[in-house]
This record gives structure tokens, C-alpha cells and sequence, in this order.
């Protein structure tokens, strides 16, 4: 297997650190979206929608998207389990991994995506051609991610680990949300204690540096 990899990008960050908490190791090679290698004609055949992650098995098939990607990973290295063990434990992990993404992942993305430079004719990610910046989407996505903290602070006020008491993919999509708001220096607000004590715990856990 080889994982497309981008180092900065949010979205391999967290097949990465799925990667790590299970100890698989897969060969990275890295797709510089910073040269728009996304577009090239090698690479948009392996992911018509030129976005990374995307794994690329033996057998010459490829999987995108990160969740994808780690629940194939998940059947192939079962323990620890990351997406829940009981039927419960699968669905509240799925629920609380869908809130981080879209009450969270997707506000930071409107952020960052409309307000930096780089992104200035490239706003939608794997759009050949451009796709303008919109800066009303700025507001909205801060305005989400207020909302975001807020949940997920009142979550974690009675919960070692966002979905329950065993870490979890939700964890890896919810602290990637984070360190991505975090390009535009908006951080865990100074009143949601529960999220930043979480924030501080799973920050030491060694698959944080993947």
C-alpha cells in the first residue's frame, strides 16, 4: 500500500494519526498542493476529485477520502478499535465524527480557504481552473466554529474523550478541526475549560506528532 500524503493539509493529517494509534506504518509519498500537483494527469487518475489523502492499495485500487480510508484500515487492524466496539459505541462515535466535521471542520475550511492568499483563485479544494474566494464566508465560518467550541465544550464536560470514555476517530477529526482553525489564530475560547483540557490531553498522545 503507499498513502498520497500532504503534510500541512488537515485531512491526511488524520489518516495519519489513525495510522499511528493502530502502529500501521504505509510508505507516504507526497502530492505538493502548493505546486498544484493535485492536477496532474498521473494523479487524477488515481482520485478523479484531485484531493488528498488517498491510499492506494497492491491490487492498483485507489481510496480517497480520510473516513474511508480509515475504516478500511479499521477492518484490516481491528485493535484498537477506533470507531467503537458495541453497536452503541459505532454509532456515537459516527454521530460525534460527523458533528466535528460538519459543525466544525467545514466552518475552519470556509475560514482559512477564503481568507488566505494562497487560496486567493482556489477557494473549493481540487476545482481546476479557480473557484474565487468569498469573503462573507469568513464570518460565517467563524460564527460556526463559536458554535462548534461551545457543543463540543459541553460534550466533553462529562466525557473523558468526545464520544464517550474510549478515544476515538471522533477525537482525530475534533483536535485536526482545531490545530486547522488555528491557521487563522482562532483558538479554543478561554471559557470552554472541558475542550481544552481534552485539547491538552490528547496533544501529549504520541500520534500527535504524525
Amino acid at each position: 500500500m503507499k498513502l498520497y500524503d500532504y503534510t500541512r493539509a488537515p485531512n491526511p493529517r488524520r489518516v495519519r494519526i489513525f495510522m499511528a494509534e493502530k502502529g500501521v506504518e504505509i510508505p507516504l509519498e507526497t502530492v505538493d498542493l502548493g505546486t498544484d500537483a493535485q492536477f496532474d494527469e498521473a494523479f487524477t487518475r488515481r482520485n478523479p476529485f484531485r484531493t488528498v489523502p488517498v491510499l492506494e492499495l497492491d491490487d492498483g485500487t485507489h481510496i480517497s477520502e480520510s473516513i474511508a480510508i480509515c475504516r478500511y484500515l479499521e477492518a484490516l487492524y481491528p485493535e484498537p478499535p477506533l470507531f467503537g466496539s458495541t453497536a452503541l459505541e459505532q454509532a456515537l462515535v459516527e454521530m460525534w465524527s460527523r458533528r466535528a466535521e460538519l459543525t466544525g471542520l467545514l466552518h475552519a475550511a470556509e475560514v482559512v480557504r477564503n481568507s488566505i492568499p494562497f487560496f486567493a483563485d482556489k477557494a473549493l479544494p481540487g476545482v481546476e481552473g479557480g473557484s474565487p474566494q468569498i469573503e462573507a464566508l469568513i464570518e460565517r465560518g467563524k460564527a460556526g466554529l463559536e458554535r462548534f467550541f461551545t457543543a463540543f465544550d459541553k460534550q466533553l464536560e462529562n466525557s473523558e474523550f468526545v464520544a464517550g470514555d474510549h478515544y476515538s476517530v471522533a477525537d482525530i477529526t475534533t483536535q485536526v478541526t482545531i490545530e486547522f482553525a488555528g491557521w487563522r489564530k482562532i483558538g479554543i475560547p478561554d471559557q470552554c475549560k472541558n475542550l481544552a483540557r481534552w485539547y491538552q490531553q490528547v496533544s501529549a498522545r504520541p500520534s500527535a506528532k504524525a
